[in-house]
């Protein structure tokens, strides 16, 4: 790795013994890696142990550090060793081929370009606000530690998301500290002449020039734009000024400089790229720019660089909401896109059309989730249950179309069990499954957690959970330090909480629909279940509002005020800021760990998944990666796994959660062997990480993208885009002529007849204008009770007399389920066309049944 620049002028002053040393540093803290793999954190703090403790950035610390220090640590030969063993072991983890290169060695997977607005890999880079960043940042640690080809694509925010302090009366303050480059662990990326690389983007009237910086992540690259840049008028460097703030304009704006950006930066740096994974639809103008970059390379137009281009585009959507969607209004929408629609010869409202569910309706503002789902090859949900619900979302997309077959798959996702598990179950887990448990397949590591005993699981418990508590009571010290209290009140700190009693955890964002004040919805049966002699309980809150949200702030509020009540002050805490440090200490020392969205408004959540490695339980409503993973033997389960918007359900759910504490969590947990251990209890926590831990890992998710997603898409892209390819031509005339001719479709009179046991169906089909060959007539049937849907192609007999390219369809189905149950429908046919997604017309049969 080249030598930071930043590091360049200290570097000239610095006496020539000491530069090897330096380098060698400077290797390891710009890898990221030290965020997951903790080797190192040792020598970090035996370089500055206040250094590391406050910034936790290795490279900050390398930058503090004094000549006489380096001195000192270049003539300790015991350090010399330590610091050659992590270089040697980065290197052997970089050029070691990984599980993609041993499973798909001989795939012709070239590469993956991976947008997010946001990024959550640690303390250190400050570039996320919540679970979308935290999934992009343990997508792209297991996408290292897999070795898939991945080069990833952000902005780097002067401000990231703001840090949160509470008021005396608990109410939500926002301070947005400023993101200082010269001590992030990222490097500016050169052009070939030494010149820092910029990446223009075309705005009304002048032209934004886009530094570019890079974060090493292990093996993957992860480039961030940043428009303040000197060349930039004033309001152009405060594009991406702050992580969504700034209004929809800035917005817009960000997900231009995201996506057209994005791609011209690939297209800059030469990258062979097959897919384009959209995380979230902010990055959705990548795929418009590709096309017009593909469409300029070809000199073909740009309705048919996109035949060929939108196989290599995936997007995951996480909204489990149509409302959640971004959208701007039509006139800022066009303002913005006047330079991009000259190159491309697509006019202006076919552009806008993309982004609308009714592309006529010129009232309706641009969504970028739908221009998503337009120009993509492959849509995903982020757990089972949400790609059920992302289904019905898309469905005005393919109208007519059953909304079971709207193309939208699902990927659960899952967490990077090496950044969030405590080092007390990393011991375990290694000792039983080996140091490369994560480095490829899980499948063989249920077996080998069951063998644990008893004693070893509830000695994790007591182990973590006393780590929890200390941590707890130095950062209530400092709060309180911070507030001026008296020493009294200081000192009281050593009082709250107990290392050995149950501990429950709830940290997200605070906001309606994840229901966060369910338990305070009887705050004295609350207060008699946190403190019962015989019995305790104690709590730990964290989370934040969004600036915006006083509802969300007033959540908070209720919990500070409850939390400062004398009668369970010692029971429960509130802390603030929460962020991904803090939910690493949480997620490793709760005993169980609970979740009350509103279902079905939780697409997955992974807060709950992060406790599995560590032995936690989850006490969690039946939605997103719950609904699919619970269990009676892993957990427990809140709801009836189904949707309810009557006003009192909220009441019977914290009611079910009060019971479920009071009647089976707390007795279990208490309920104790002649050894002190709780049998049940551990048993449950031996089947959650057996079961669980390594099937909610991001490890199994990364996996299931290549395999499941990316090769075929690659596959296609690569078919469609090979030079010499007429793929895409034929296509785009394919689907020209079906749009042109598909009104002059009609029916005959469907006849329905018995043979023997098989009812036969016959049907006349007058194509009009469309080849037969483009075209399949199916017979379709719903699915009813513990029946499956039916779909059958039907088979294309004689030209029917008289009749202009009108044919005789004839099908035979051995069914007990009624005939009335089948419908006739004709839909678009290709080899190498994708249906719905890239034509969703559908013709049904109306006319008359004749059995």
């Amino acid at each position: 790795m080249k030598t930071p620049r930043l590091l360049m002028p200290y570097l000239r002053d610095l006496p020539a013994d000491l530069l090897p040393l330096v380098e060698q540093i400077a290797s390891l803290a710009m890898d990221l890696r030290w965020t997951w793999s903790h080797a190192g954190d040792a020598m970090w703090k035996i370089m500055d142990p206040q250094l590391w403790e406050q910034s936790e950035n290795p490279f900050v610390v390398l930058q503090n550090l004094s000549y006489e220090r380096l001195q000192t640590l270049n003539q300790n030969k015991e350090f010399r060793q330590y610091l050659d063993h992590l270089v040697k072991a980065r290197n052997d983890y970089c050029s070691y081929g990984g599980w993609f290169g041993e499973v798909h060695g001989d795939v012709k997977l070239r590469g993956v370009a991976y947008f997010s607005m946001e990024y959550g890999l640690g303390k250190a880079l400050p570039l996320y606000a919540g679970g979308l960043g935290v999934l992009a940042g343990d997508y792209l640690k297991a996408a290292s530690d897999l070795a898939i080809p991945i080069t990833a694509i952000g902005l780097l925010y002067q401000e990231g998301y703001f840090r949160q302090m509470l008021d005396t009366s608990g109410w939500q303050l926002e301070i947005y500290p400023y993101n200082d480059s010269s001590s992030l662990p990222l490097r500016p990326l050169l052009a070939h002449n030494g010149t820092w690389l910029s990446i223009p983007i075309e705005l009304p009237g002048r032209t934004v020039q886009l530094h570019v910086w890079v974060a090493q992540v292990g093996r993957i690259n992860l480039y961030l734009l940043d428009s303040n840049n000197p060349l930039n008028n004033a309001l152009d460097r405060g594009i991406t000024g702050k992580l969504y703030g700034g209004g929809e304009e800035v917005r817009l704006i960000q997900e231009i400089v995201l996506g057209i950006g994005g791609w011209r930066l690939i297209e800059t740096l030469e990258l062979a790229i097959d897919i384009c994974h959209l995380n979230e639809g902010h990055a959705a103008f990548v795929t418009l720019e590709r096309a017009r970059c593909f469409a300029q390379k070809r000199q073909i137009d740009f309705q048919e660089a996109l035949w060929a281009t939108r196989p290599g585009n995936l997007f995951t959507t996480h909204t489990p909401v149509a409302a959640g969607f971004d959208t701007f209004p039509r006139e800022l929408v066009m303002k913005y896109s006047q330079p991009y629609v000259k190159d491309p010869g697509m006019p202006l409202e076919e552009l806008m059309a993309f982004g609308r569910s009714n592309r006529q309706d010129e009232s309706e503002p641009f969504n970028m989730a739908y221009l998503a789902a337009r120009t993509c090859g492959r849509i995903n949900g982020v757990s089972r249950l949400h790609g059920q619900v992302s289904r019905n979302i898309f469905q005005k997309l393919y109208p007519r179309w059953p909304e079971r077959e709207v193309p939208v798959t699902h990927v659960t996702n899952g967490v990077h069990v090496p950044s969030w598990d405590s080092p007390w179950a990393d011991k375990i887990w290694t000792l039983f499954c080996g140091k490369g448990r994560w480095l490829g397949s899980e499948e063989a590591l249920a077996a080998e957690i069951r063998k644990l005993d008893d004693t070893t699981l509830w000695t994790l418990c007591g182990q973590e959970r006393a780590d929890l508590i200390r941590y707890v009571r130095q950062r209530m010290q400092v709060l309180l330090g911070q507030r001026g209290a008296d020493m009294e009140a200081v000192n009281q700190v050593d009082r709250i909480l107990d290392p050995n009693v149950l501990t429950l955890g709830f940290a997200r964002r605070f906001t309606a629909y994840k229901r966060p004040n369910l338990l305070l919805h009887d705050r004295e049966r609350l207060a008699r279940l946190l403190t019962r002699v015989d019995r305790p309980v104690q709590l730990v809150v964290a989370g934040k509002a969004h600036p915006a949200d006083n509802e969300g702030k007033r959540f908070i509020q209720e919990w500070a005020q409850f939390s400062s009540r004398p009668d369970v002050r010692n029971h429960v805490v509130f802390l603030e800021d929460y962020d991904i440090a803090l939910a690493q200490e949480m997620v490793q020392g709760v005993d169980v760990w609970i979740n009350t969205p509103r279902r079905p408004w939780e697409a997955s959540g992974t807060s709950g998944m992060k406790v599995l490695a560590n032995g936690g339980l989850n006490l969690s409503e039946l939605d997103g990666w719950w609904a699919e993973a619970y269990t009676p033997e892993t957990g427990w389960a809140l709801g009836d796994g189904h949707e309810h918007h009557e006003p009192g359900w909220d009441a019977v759910e914290a009611e079910q959660l009060y019971h479920l504490l009071e009647k089976e969590i707390v007795p279990m947990f208490y309920d104790r062997d002649a050894s002190g251990i709780p049998g049940t209890w551990v048993a449950r926590m031996r089947a959650s990480m057996a079961h669980l831990a390594p099937q909610f890992s991001s490890n199994r998710m990364v996996r299931e993208y290549v395999e499941q997603l990316y090769l075929p898409a690659a596959a296609t892209f690569q078919h469609r885009t090979t030079p010499g390819s007429s793929a895409a031509q034929e296509l785009r005339q394919w689907d020209e002529q079906l749009k042109k001719s598909w009104h002059e479709i009609h029916w005959g009179n469907l006849i329905i007849s018995r043979d023997q046991e098989d009812w036969v169906f016959e049907v006349p089909v007058y194509l009009g204008g469309v080849s037969p060959e483009f075209v399949q007539i199916q017979l379709y049937a719903d699915p009813v009770a513990e029946e499956p849907p039916v779909c059958e192609t039907m088979q294309r007999g004689d030209e029917i007399p008289g009749a202009i390219n009108g044919y005789l369809y004839k099908s035979r189905l051995n069914t007990d389920r009624v005939h009335t149950d089948f419908t006739p429908r004709c839909v678009p046919y290709h080899p190498d066309a994708h249906i719905p997604i890239e034509s969703h017309l559908i013709h049904w049969w109306i006319g008359i049944m004749a059995p």
